[in-house]
């Protein structure tokens, strides 16, 4: 049962989470840029006939989302006395219908959400703390399992919330047709540093009579291959490139927006020049980056663990994984983490099976890897094998030594809906830089201000 201030939070949030979904675009919440489909579209999965029975949400709704089908089939199957009723829900829905759920006192026994969802969640009192599952808590997780900077996701107020299923993010997939067509190896060492990053870019961005960007005869308005592509989900993009550059999301004490300092509208300013500047990427409105690297019309696509996948499916296109660019000093590259979540009043008998369900999961996380993602456990990432599990092992190496996750805030939501529209219209040159972000700033220290103050 839900305390009175927790349920007027929650019915609150729900509100002004449905004028959000209406005054605002949507953007993607997880790592797939496809058309994602309506809730209607996946129809529950019934897994199992035991006698006790959970119902798992979660918004895995693409290839991942069948990969964990695969998997939780032998789980029923371990344990003749559990059934699940799965749900795959577009995240966008999923996250109005879970808080919907939750004021009607009727959520689901386990969900799976991204780690940036703990703070608003667990603000509201709906989340079970999960410290005891931890084998610092005398459970069964080991903690020493998982990165530190993944731990830290999982905790909101020093509370645990959440127990990882993955981590997902950014690296970069290169075409060695496009790199030879360039004259260029492609098995070289990716560079260092946002100047030589522009030369690679120049030398593989060609136009339609063979002139590469950095010559001086090179057509912009003719181009038949890209270097490089700015329009697949430039928040995460920016996120990575703010911190490389000396930046913040906030000030340490996080109570002030510092996406607008000079680190940030450094960063933003290097990805409009590689459009406007350099020519070497297309703008970001109006060009489907993963078709343009399926058609050959793209040479090094920015992307995420999931693109895995859809990589195998191009096989006219000769690929392989890089790790996410260094333009700033050091190194960045933005992370999530898919996170087990059990509702706060979960007891008992589901209770228990849903510890067994997770637990199993966990267990039996090298099964995860098939789609794409990187499996959080770090005995499990040292187990893949290089030739199945190239990006995998990349990726997953990049986020826990220099991933950064989202910003714990409960109105992170709200300050990406802020943030990403100004991001466009800087890539579309609608805005300079120090404006976008500017605009995105102001309102961003509202919603933050709000959060901050409880309200």
């Amino acid at each position: 049962m839900l305390k009175r201030p927790a349920l007027f939070g929650l019915v609150l949030a729900l509100f002004i989470s449905m004028l959000a979904l209406v005054a605002a675009p949507i953007s993607a919440q997880d790592a797939t840029p496809v058309p994602l489909p309506t809730a209607t579209d996946i129809p529950p999965v019934e897994l199992g006939t035991g006698g006790t029975h959970i119902s798992f949400w979660n918004g895995l709704t693409g290839s991942d989302g069948v990969t964990l089908i695969d998997m939780l089939t032998p789980f029923t199957k371990d344990h003749p006395d559990i059934s699940v009723t799965v749900e795959q829900i577009p995240w966008n829905t999923l996250y109005t219908k879970l808080q919907a759920a939750f004021v009607a006192g009727q959520p689901p026994d386990v969900i799976i959400l991204h780690a940036s969802e703990i703070p608003q969640f667990a603000s509201y009192g709906v989340l079970k703390d999960l410290s005891g599952w931890y084998t610092s808590g005398g459970g069964w997780f080991p903690d020493d399992d998982i990165s530190a900077i993944t731990a830290d996701g999982m905790k909101y107020n020093g509370v645990t919330y959440g127990i990882p299923l993955d981590n997902h993010g950014r690296g970069l997939w290169i075409s060695k047709d496009a790199f030879k067509k360039a004259g260029l190896d492609p098995e070289m060492e990716p560079p260092v540093g946002y100047d030589n990053w522009v030369k690679l870019f120049q030398q593989l961005t060609i136009d339609t009579n063979g002139k590469n960007a950095a010559d001086p005869a090179f057509d912009p308005k003719s181009v038949a291959q890209w270097g490089y592509a700015v329009g697949e989900w430039p928040r995460v993009n920016f996120l990575a490139a703010l911190v490389q550059n000396g930046g913040s999301f906030a000030s340490e004490d996080g109570k002030t927006i510092t996406v607008n300092s000079d680190a940030g509208v450094m960063a933003l300013q290097q990805a409009v020049d590689l459009v406007y500047k350099y020519h070497v990427s297309p703008q970001e409105a109006g060009f489907d980056t993963w078709q343009g690297f399926g058609a050959g019309t793209l040479a090094v696509l920015p992307t995420g663990s999931w693109f895995r996948n859809q990589a195998a499916t191009f096989t006219d296109v000769d690929s392989k994984p890089w790790p996410q660019p260094q333009f700033g000093e050091k190194n960045a590259t933005w992370f999530g983490a898919h996170t087990w979540m059990v509702p706060a009043s979960e007891e008992g008998d589901k209770l228990a099976a849903v510890e067994t369900l997770v637990r199993w999961v966990s267990d039996n996380q090298k099964a995860w890897a098939a789609s794409g993602q990187v499996p959080a456990r770090l005995s499990v990432q040292a187990e893949l094998d290089p030739a199945n599990y190239p990006s995998n092992i990349l990726f997953g190496k990049g986020f826990s030594e220099y991933g950064v996750l989202d910003f714990k805030s409960t109105a992170i939501q709200e300050m990406y809906a802020a943030l990403d529209p100004e991001l466009s219209a800087a890539l579309n040159n609608q805005k300079s830089a120090k404006q976008a972000l500017d605009d995105a700033a102001s309102r961003m220290q509202q919603a933050l201000d709000r959060a901050n103050a409880g309200g």
